[in-house]
């Protein structure tokens, strides 16, 4: 058997309720273990662990998590979602969930929109003023 890879989100006393969180958040996902220091779950079938690690450390845009949508309405779901009690706004798709998680929530189609000589540079100019991406304005470019 191959030996998995998987991260570990350090948090100060708040591992069970993002776990609880993010299962809500993405679908096909649930809890596998809990106990007072740390939980393991699953988001869409990938494992992370939550880890109650105190104040020492907080997260930073260092690291990230993409979330490939296919669909405006995905990326609505993901964005109210992941902002709502006390996450914020980025650039360009970024965002910032109330745990200080940063994620990146993506429409599938802004490589092959990039990759097109003939939009790329507009397509750039239009999604650098978006904060959430607009799938539309982003074809319409």
């Amino acid at each position: 058997m191959e030996n998995q890879i998987y991260p570990c989100l350090w948090f100060d006393g708040q591992a069970q309720e993002a776990a609880q969180f993010y299962c809500s958040v993405f679908k096909n996902s649930k809890i596998i273990t809990d106990n007072q220091m740390v939980v393991t779950f699953e988001l869409n079938g990938k494992k992370f662990m939550g880890l109650n690690g105190g104040p020492e450390f907080k997260f930073n845009e260092a690291v990230s998590f993409v979330v490939d949508c296919e669909t405006q309405e995905d990326i609505d779901h993901y964005w109210s979602k992941l902002t709502s009690d006390g996450g914020s706004e980025g650039r360009c798709g970024w965002l910032t969930d109330k745990f200080g998680v940063s994620w990146q929530i993506v429409p599938t189609i802004l490589p092959k929109l990039l990759s097109d000589p003939n939009k790329a540079e507009n397509v750039m100019e239009v999604y650098s003023r978006m904060k959430k991406f607009d799938i539309k304005a982003l074809e319409n470019a």
